[in-house]
């Protein structure tokens, strides 16, 4: 293996376009809470408390 050369040259680049694994867990985190009060809400009118 080419041990002379530097770090970022022997690994694959990464994507571009994806995004980073703190701004994906965020995301998903506030999507969960979303659609958490919305299924509440609909459950409330279909209640009707």
């Amino acid at each position: 293996m080419n041990d002379y050369l530097p770090k970022n040259e022997l690994q694959p680049e990464g994507d571009p376009k994806r995004p980073s694994n703190t701004r994906l867990a965020i995301w998903i985190i506030v999507g969960a809470i979303g659609l958490y009060l919305l299924g509440s809400g609909i459950w409330g009118i279909v209640t009707g408390g």
